[in-house]
């Protein structure tokens, strides 16, 4: 099984009118993440979250402590939607003395950044190379809690196992395949070393392109 991943993004996040819910997105389309554990970019599509906003049972938390629960989608109080932006979240957080605290601290503009934790299913990501720089393209998630957070929890701390894993793979073997001459001229006495180096790093581009990594957990 995939390891739980998480993703923090500068987006939205504010104390709704009425001031009692919380209102921002968790997530956004097409947008290139930075450099994850220094192995790979991401970009999260949309249509990632269609399946997880109808059947996965989301909670909203405060940090992901689970100590403290805002909201829930079982309940109705945590409530999830795509639109053509990302992922958009509304919480209606407890009337408790912490969570009144936690709105102030987000209506004040001293918390405004959100996380997801998810895991990709097998089949919901695909990666390409781009020269030297691999670019994950996940397409659906199984999504676990949404979250406002203090510090965010930086991808290279939360990135699955695995994703770093196939990404350095996938880089060593893309790197020795051009150091063997794949994309040099060939000359005398070397012609088929490098045909046979060309023709490795091609299977390794068509295998990112087309096989697409989808998540054998062999």
């Amino acid at each position: 099984m995939r390891d739980i991943e998480r993703r923090t993004y500068d987006v939205e996040l504010r104390a709704a009118e009425d001031g009692a819910g919380i209102v921002g997105y968790a997530a956004v389309f097409n947008s290139e993440s930075r450099l994850i554990g220094g192995a790979f970019k991401e970009v999260i599509l949309p249509g990632a979250f269609k399946r997880a906003v109808v059947e996965d049972d989301v909670r909203a938390l405060w940090n992901h402590d689970q100590n403290y629960v805002l909201g829930r989608t079982k309940s109705g109080t945590l409530r999830l939607r795509e639109d053509d932006h990302g992922l958009h979240t509304e919480t209606d957080p407890p009337d408790t003395q912490w969570a009144r605290d936690f709105r102030e601290s987000i209506r004040r503009g001293d918390v405004d950044q959100m996380s997801f934790s998810f895991k990709v299913p097998e089949g919901g990501d695909r990666w390409e190379q781009r020269g030297r720089e691999l670019v994950r393209y996940v397409s659906e998630v199984e999504l676990f809690d949404i979250s406002p957070v203090t510090f965010p929890a930086y991808e290279a701390t939360t990135v699955s196992a695995r994703a770093l894993a196939m990404s350095e793979t996938l880089n060593q073997d893309i790197t020795a395949a051009e150091d063997a001459g794949a994309g040099a001229p060939a000359v005398d006495g070397d012609g088929e070393q490098r045909a046979e180096a060309r023709r490795r790093l091609a299977r390794l581009r068509l295998e990112l392109s087309a096989k697409q990594f989808s998540g054998d957990d062999e």
